[in-house]
């Protein structure tokens, strides 16, 4: 479940950087914005694949 509150606690701080870019037109926060869609990316696929390593440990 750590790995969820880590990608939680991502979406939350990025809040404020989407109200910015999305209100308010501030390019630089539309670059964290990108940076951490990226970094939830990485985070997403490294809990997909351990939740399928776990799921393949149970066969």
């Amino acid at each position: 479940m750590n790995r969820f509150d880590e990608l939680k606690n991502l979406v939350m701080s990025l809040e404020g950087d989407f109200d910015k870019f999305y209100n308010k037109e501030n390019q630089a926060a539309g670059t964290r914005v990108r940076k951490g869609m990226q970094d939830m990316k990485v985070l997403a696929q490294d809990i997909r694949s351990q939740v399928q390593n776990k799921k393949n440990e149970g066969k």
